[in-house]
């Protein structure tokens, strides 16, 4: 992946987080649907959510808050997958969703905690999770050799 095609996809991501986050306000109800009934303060915790959701899209969009945006994402992912759990195993509570999509809902989460982690780093540092520590590149990994 090149170093524009990771800032264009760290838009998309950033907006799209954003906007799932303003979400939570256009569509509360839904989101109330989904909350495990063990959590306390299910309308609080939804306007929290979304809050955090905008406010973490929005800080990708900046590479001085790429990194604690992208660190924040992988934090309230995790932080929301009971709700996702929760759908795919009361299946028949969501009689709108498939079973099969409710799953794939709940896998989702750990593409979207790739792609966050992704941005860890920041844009144009050489990409771990792609080609590795020790990869076979024809570039020099020592900085000293490329000096003058």
């Amino acid at each position: 992946m090149t170093a524009q095609g990771k800032e264009i996809l760290r838009w998309v991501y950033g907006v799209l987080f954003s906007l799932a986050g303003a979400n939570h306000f256009v569509h509360a109800d839904f989101y109330l649907s989904i909350m495990p009934p063990y959590l306390p303060s299910p309308l609080a915790l939804v306007y929290v959510s979304g809050v955090c959701e905008i406010a973490l899209g929005s800080g990708l969009l900046f590479r001085s808050t790429q990194r604690f945006a992208a660190w924040g994402m992988i934090a309230l992912i995790v932080a929301v997958t009971p709700a996702n759990l929760h759908m795919a195993v009361h299946a028949e509570l969501y009689p709108r969703f498939s079973p099969a999509a409710l799953w794939i809902r709940l896998l989702l989460q750990v593409v979207l905690i790739a792609w966050a982690y992704w941005y860890v780093r920041p844009i144009g540092s050489r990409e771990m999770l792609i080609s590795g520590p020790h990869s076979c590149s024809t570039e020099s990994q020592n900085p000293a050799v490329h000096a003058g």
